[in-house]
């Protein structure tokens, strides 16, 4: 380890003389050396207790998830079900209308040669003759029956009792005899039952017809029972199909969202551990620095739930906070360590771990959060901070915030080269730069809330910052 120790020193002391992607490329090692366990985990972040706490928060979760999948499951099944069950009903529908019609032209055309040679001839015989075919046509399921001669004019027409609706019906509908060829005809569902409306040209084939035959045929009890039977049992088959799937479906979902939710889960805890690893890598420059990110973090947050930040920005803070001087990785020792005044040249340097920060979490996506604070931290609200000058509003609001954080704990807080301020004198100095340094409104509601936090995290030793540190990562990224 002490060998580990003096290359560290070694590194450190030359990372200032050499070019920015040299300087990434030596912090790529020592965070490797970290997560390798070459180096020791300085930082205590307590992942392990923070995953056990993703877990039951999951299982608790698990409940609810299983109740959201059956119910879209339901929901799915039932439009499926009403979807293909009336491309089946129509189908079905379909079908029974081809067995009507097959039905009514087998009974109509057991007729025809009979009354040909009636159609056309004038006379009591010739109309008795007609009246006896119709007849038995009345008596073979047919409740309308009409015979026209050759130029279409109408012969005879019969009709069982109590019929006069339908042909009533029939009347208000146009329709055209057909000249040759198939028969015309169309299906009708009635209170009465299915009725088929059937036309049909009455001549040998390939011959001008020599009159027309029109009829009403209405469906048997039992032939309708069995159409009846036949799309209730489609209908019924398509549920049940449905069903079915939906139940085989419903544990391979279901397997296939515990996977899901278990990489989530591995995903984030790495992104933790990531995080983790950079503030171990931070926490080996300087004994104090991991205590401060914890309290910095904790007062940027009571902070950020004073004026009310949205959680998903209350995240990006957190994040930012926690890895704020990720940077100072590449700033020596002699520099960042030292007592009194930078030169001109050190003050250089110092400044560049905001930019090398940035770099360093442009590694990782997810470190990206932490991006506005890492890259904002050190603006000022006047516009005299770097290293973009910004000014005002145009600061990001998790900055502006961390800032005050920030400054306030490293006032309170004892350094290499500095003893603590009081409560009181730190409060005074941050009220002098009030509008310069610090968003003014923002320096307002801390400094209502400040005494209660610094009570609560000045104080704290390191195994109590590290759990309240751990209630606010739970609370905030897995409730």
């Amino acid at each position: 380890m002490s060998g580990i120790r003096r290359s560290e020193k070694l590194h450190r002391s030359v990372l200032p003389k050499v070019n920015h992607e040299k300087r990434i490329a030596f912090i790529s090692i020592e965070i490797w050396e970290i997560g390798a366990g070459i180096r020791p985990d300085t930082t205590g972040v307590d992942v392990r207790g923070i995953m056990a706490n993703v877990n039951v928060t999951s299982e608790m979760k698990a409940s609810g998830i299983h109740r959201t999948v059956l119910k879209r499951l339901l929901v799915v099944s039932a439009a499926l079900s009403v979807g293909i069950g009336t491309l089946a009903f129509y189908l079905e529908m379909r079908q029974a209308e081809g067995l009507v019609l097959r039905l009514a032209l087998e009974e109509s055309r057991s007729f025809t040669a009979r009354s040909l040679e009636h159609l056309n001839r004038p006379g009591t015989e010739h109309d008795l003759a007609l009246r006896r075919v119709a007849e038995e046509f009345l008596q073979r399921h047919f409740v309308l029956v009409t015979f026209y001669d050759r130029d279409q004019r109408e012969v005879l027409r019969a009709a069982l009792p109590g019929t006069d609706a339908i042909a009533a019906r029939l009347q208000t509908h146009a329709h055209v005899l057909p000249l040759s060829g198939e028969a015309r005809h169309a299906a009708a569902f009635v209170d009465e039952g299915v009725l088929m409306h059937l036309m049909l040209p009455l001549g040998g084939d390939g011959e001008i017809p020599v009159g027309y035959f029109e009829g009403v045929y209405r469906v048997d009890e039992a032939t309708l029972a069995d159409i009846r039977n036949g799309v209730l049992g489609a209908l019924a088959l398509v549920v049940l199909t449905v069903l079915v799937a939906a139940t085989v479906l419903y544990p391979i979902i279901m397997s296939l969202n515990r996977a899901l939710i278990r990489r989530a889960r591995d995903l984030l805890k790495g992104n933790i551990e990531l995080m983790q690893v950079l503030g171990s890598a931070v926490a080996l420059r300087d004994s104090d620095t991991g205590t401060h990110n914890y309290r910095v973090t904790l007062y940027a947050v009571r902070l950020a739930e004073a004026v009310g930040l949205d959680r998903a920005r209350l995240r990006r803070l957190v994040a930012g906070a926690f890895l704020h001087d990720v940077g100072k990785i590449g700033v020596s020792d002699t520099i960042l360590l030292k007592r009194g005044r930078h030169s001109e040249a050190e003050t250089r340097i110092m400044r560049s771990h905001v930019p090398l920060g940035v770099a360093i979490l442009s590694k990782s996506g997810w470190l990206q959060n932490a991006r506005e604070v890492v890259e904002c931290h050190h603006e000022r609200y006047d516009g005299s901070g770097y290293p973009r000058g910004l000014r005002g509003e145009a600061i990001p609001l998790g900055a502006r915030i961390f800032a005050i954080a920030d400054v306030f704990d490293a006032l309170v807080s004892r350094r290499p080269y500095k003893e603590p301020f009081g409560f009181d004198e730190a409060m005074g100095l941050l009220a002098q730069r009030r509008g310069g340094h610090f968003d003014p409104v923002l320096l307002d509601v801390f400094e209502r809330i400040a005494r209660t936090a610094y009570d609560e995290i000045n104080g704290a030793d390191e195994a109590r910052l590290i759990k309240t540190l751990d209630e606010v990562v739970k609370s905030y990224f897995f409730d």
